[in-house]
C-alpha cells in the first residue's frame, strides 16, 4: 500500500499546490487574444454586414435561433446600433488587455463574452478556427493565465519587492481597480437579470463567476487566519489544472477526429486530397504558388499522407517527449503553410495557439528570454523582468500581514 500511496500523495500535492503549466497558459492566452484581436481589426470595416443588426442574418432569424439553442450573445439584448458598437468595442478592448495580461481574471470573462456575442449572433460567419476560439475562450476563464508574461505578474512582483523593502507603495497597497471592475460588472449583470435578457444556464454561469470573485475578495481582505485563503488558492489551482487538461484534451480530440475522418475519404486514401483546394479560387490567394505546388504530384502525395499520419499519431505521442516535439513542429509548420498557401490566416493562428499548450517549458522560457533581450535593445531604460518570475508568491505563512490571495482581479 505504501508503494502506491506515496505516488498518489505526490500527485495530489502537485495538482493542488501549484497551477501547472504557467508558461503554456500564458502562451495560449496571448495566442488566442492576438488571433481574435487581429480578426476583429481586419473585419472592422465590414463589421456591420457580418454582425450588425441590419446584416444578412437578420435580427429575427438570430432571435429565433438563440431562443431554440439557448446560445449566449449580448447582441440580442438590443437591436440598436449604439449597443452593437459598444459590444464590438468591448470585444476589441478585452482582447488587447487580455493579450497584455492586465486584470486577466476580469478580461478573460469579458473576452469570452465578446467571442460568444459576435459568433453566436451570426453563426454562418465562422469556420474551424472560429470554433476553436469559441471553445478556448470558455476554457480560458478557468485558467490562471496571468502568472507569467503579463502586467499582472509585473504588478505582483513590484508589490512583493516593495513589501520586502518595508515600503508603502501603490503597488503594495489594497487593490481598488479589481473590486471596482467587478462591482460595475455586478450592477450590469443585475440589470440584465431583472430585464430578463439572461436566463437558463448562462444566468447561473455568470452569477457563479461573480459570486466566486466576491468570495475571493472578501476572504482576501477579511480573513483573520491564512487557512481560508490557502483553501481558495488550492481550489483555484485545481480549477486551473482541470481547465488546462481540458484544453489539451480538446486539441487532441480535434486532431484525432480530423485524422480519422480523413482516413475514410477516398481522396485522402489515394493521396490527391491536397490537390483540389489548390485549384479553388477561394483558397488561392497566390495562384502562382498554388499552381507550382499542384504541379508536383510527389509533393501533393507526401503532404496528403503526411497530414493524415501526423494528425492520427499525435495524441498517441504525448508520453514520448521527443516524438511529440517533432510532430508538434510539423503541425505548426503545416498550419503556417496553410495560412500562406490557402489564405486561412486566422484558422492557422487559432490552431497554432492551441498547439502551443504542448510546447516544452524550457523552450518557452528561452523564448521569453529572447523577447526580454529584444525589449531591452528597443527600450534600454526599461526595468528587466525575469522570464521565470511567477505571479503568485509563496503561500502566506501563519501570522503574515499579507492580505492578498493568489493574484488580483
Amino acid at each position: 500500500m505504501n508503494r502506491f500511496a506515496a505516488p498518489v500523495a505526490r500527485a495530489i500535492t502537485r495538482v493542488t499546490d501549484n497551477a501547472l503549466g504557467p508558461y503554456q497558459a500564458a502562451v495560449i492566452r496571448v495566442g488566442f487574444a492576438a488571433t481574435w484581436l487581429l480578426f476583429l481589426l481586419r473585419e472592422f470595416p465590414d463589421r456591420q454586414e457580418m454582425y450588425g443588426p441590419d446584416g444578412p442574418w437578420s435580427w429575427d432569424l438570430a432571435e429565433r435561433l438563440v431562443a431554440d439553442n439557448h446560445a449566449f450573445t449580448a447582441l440580442m439584448w438590443s437591436d440598436g446600433q449604439v449597443w452593437f458598437e459598444i459590444v464590438y468595442a468591448v470585444a476589441v478592448l478585452s482582447s488587447v488587455l487580455l493579450l497584455m495580461g492586465w486584470r486577466t481574471r476580469t478580461m478573460s470573462v469579458l473576452f469570452m463574452i465578446g467571442v460568444l456575442s459576435l459568433q453566436n449572433r451570426s453563426i454562418f460567419m465562422g469556420d474551424g478556427g472560429d470554433n476553436v476560439i469559441h471553445l478556448m475562450a470558455i476554457y480560458l476563464v478557468g485558467t490562471r493565465c496571468g502568472q507569467v508574461w503579463s502586467l499582472d505578474a509585473r504588478r505582483a512582483r513590484l508589490a512583493a519587492e516593495a513589501r520586502a523593502r518595508g515600503e508603502v507603495s501603490r503597488a503594495a497597497g489594497p487593490d481598488r481597480v479589481g473590486p471596482a471592475l467587478w462591482t460595475g460588472l455586478g450592477l450590469l449583470l443585475a440589470a440584465v437579470t431583472v430585464t430578463g435578457h439572461l436566463g437558463g444556464g448562462w444566468l447561473t454561469v455568470f452569477w457563479g463567476l461573480w459570486a466566486a470573485q466576491a468570495l475571493w475578495w472578501a476572504v482576501g481582505r477579511r480573513a483573520r487566519t491564512p487557512q481560508p485563503r490557502i483553501l481558495l488558492d488550492v481550489v483555484a489551482n485545481m480549477v486551473h489544472n482541470a481547465a488546462l487538461f481540458v484544453i489539451m484534451a480538446e486539441a487532441c480530440l480535434i486532431y484525432a477526429t480530423a485524422g480519422w475522418y480523413k482516413i475514410q475519404g477516398s481522396r485522402w486514401q489515394d493521396g490527391t486530397a491536397v490537390y483540389y483546394p489548390l485549384h479553388l479560387d477561394y483558397f488561392s490567394p497566390w495562384p502562382a504558388l498554388s499552381d507550382l505546388l499542384a504541379a508536383h504530384g510527389t509533393i501533393v502525395m507526401l503532404v496528403t499522407y503526411g497530414t493524415v499520419v501526423v494528425q492520427v499519431a499525435f495524441p498517441f505521442t504525448l508520453f514520448n517527449r521527443r516524438v511529440k516535439n517533432v510532430l508538434l513542429a510539423a503541425m505548426i509548420t503545416e498550419h503556417a503553410v496553410i495560412a500562406v498557401v490557402l489564405g486561412l490566416p486566422f484558422f492557422s493562428l487559432a490552431m497554432i495557439a492551441a498547439d502551443s499548450v504542448f510546447l516544452p517549458t524550457s523552450f518557452l522560457r528561452r523564448l521569453g528570454g529572447l523577447a526580454l533581450r529584444a525589449r531591452g535593445r528597443l527600450l534600454p531604460g526599461g526595468a528587466p523582468e525575469l522570464p521565470g518570475q511567477r505571479l503568485r508568491g509563496p503561500r502566506t505563512p501563519e501570522g503574515s500581514e499579507d492580505p492578498h490571495v493568489g493574484f488580483t482581479a
